[in-house]
């Protein structure tokens, strides 16, 4: 007796599929274009436009995973758990930059800081090694309205020391920081002014932007002045004030351990 097995056919939800696909694909393609860039494979516009790809292609991955979620709820068709999936994985790779973007948004569109706005430091090593293509690094007198109401707190370091010891604490907080220096020059009396210029890599990312320290004599010791600028871009989302104030809070708590 042959016995005959009926095979019903499951319909698979294909929006289910593609947001899956697409929310996949999204991960290999924000990968390659940060590795691409922190190689100098990629030029700073062509990888903001890779990334920029990987979160649409994230964003539409997840969009399409909610509609077949739905779609799969009242069809009864399979891939519930592909659709819930391309959901999740969008909400993960989409989480950190929505809050970084978010935050941005809130402060003033700047991408040059300096705790000197009379007076701000001025680049020389880094200008020999200034992408063509990237920011100037004339200090924009306009901005300092700007920085004055967005951040407040961003002021120099006058510190009772002697411009010597306040150089050598710089200089080894920027080499704990793993900033690439350019220059590092002591200061030496009233004669010249100490200064240091480097460049700082973001951790994730990997963009480069440029910084330059001027540590001058005061009546009392040492007066530390920095500036941070991004290389690209005319929003740098607070991460140049974020460095300044991370490096003089630094500063200020190595001074009191003597």
């Amino acid at each position: 007796m042959i016995r005959r097995r009926l095979y019903v056919e499951e319909r698979v939800s294909p929006t289910a599929q593609w947001g899956f696909r697409l929310a996949l694909f999204a991960v290999p393609v924000l990968v390659l274009s940060i590795v691409l860039y922190r190689l100098g494979v990629l030029d700073f516009q062509p990888a903001m436009v890779a990334f920029g790809t990987g979160l649409f292609l994230a964003a539409a991955g997840g969009l399409l995973g909610a509609i077949g979620f739905f779609i799969v709820w009242e069809s009864g068709w399979v891939g519930i758990g592909r659709a819930m999936a391309a959901v999740a994985l969008a909400l993960v790779v989409l989480a950190a930059p929505a809050v970084v973007v978010a935050r941005g948004l809130m402060l003033p569109p700047l991408s040059d800081i300096s705790t000197d706005l009379e007076d701000p430091p001025q680049f020389r090593a880094l200008l020999l090694a200034h992408p063509r293509e990237a920011n100037s690094h004339l200090f924009a007198g306009a901005s300092a309205g700007a920085q004055r109401a967005g951040y407040p707190g961003i002021k120099p370091a006058d510190l009772s020391a002697t411009p010597e010891e306040a150089f050598n604490a710089v200089l080894a907080l920027v080499q704990k920081r793993g900033w690439h220096i350019l220059d590092a020059t002591p200061p030496r009396g009233t004669q010249r002014d100490g200064r240091i210029e480097a460049v700082a890599t973001s951790h994730v990312m990997g963009y480069r932007n440029d910084v330059v320290i001027r540590i001058r004599p005061t009546a009392k010791g040492a007066r530390v002045d920095m500036r941070s600028t991004s290389r690209y871009g005319t929003h740098d989302l607070g991460t140049n004030a974020e460095r300044i104030e991370g490096l003089m809070a630094d500063l200020s708590a190595e001074r009191r351990k003597h």
